[in-house]
């Protein structure tokens, strides 16, 4: 009977394991406007935006399509995959997986004209749980950090 338990147990984290590898991540759900997004409930996330974030938007002495490009060449570097969005808009929803469970993140990014530069708005978030024990904050902090230590010119 321990042993039929056990298989059990053992076939269900199994198939926890691969729905978090391989469920599908929608586009329509994940790829949203930093700007309008609802702060979440859960502490599984950081927000950078003018009104109601965590963080103020760094500005960058670069047009927006300058930034864009470098951040995808970043976000790409690090790992991440394109989602969502596109470089030419501006707006980019990328997923990046933990090393060792593959929990899925959501980094979405928002280049916007600000003055004569560019600032970047984002909004990372983790689809499963309820703490990501600040890998979302570490991420576009590390992003961030890249841009502000690479020379982005047009």
């Amino acid at each position: 009977m321990i042993k039929l338990v056990f298989i059990v147990i053992l076939l269900l984290a199994v198939a926890v394991t691969a729905y978090i590898r391989l469920a599908p991540s929608d586009p329509a759900r994940w790829h949203e406007d930093p700007r309008l997004v609802a702060r979440p409930k859960t502490p599984n996330f950081h927000l950078i935006r003018m009104v109601g974030g965590d963080a103020m938007p760094p500005v960058f002495q670069t047009s927006p399509e300058s930034l864009a490009a470098r951040l995808d060449d970043i976000a790409r570097g690090d790992g991440a995959q394109l989602l969502a969005g596109s470089v030419a808009q501006g707006h980019m929803t990328y997923v990046t997986r933990t090393p060792i469970m593959g929990y899925p993140d959501y980094t979405t990014v928002l280049i916007e004209p600000a003055g004569e530069g560019a600032a970047l708005l984002a909004f990372a978030r983790a689809r499963f749980g309820h703490s990501d024990m600040g890998h979302n904050r570490a991420r576009l902090n590390r992003w961030i950090a890249t841009l502000q230590g690479a020379a982005v010119t047009d």
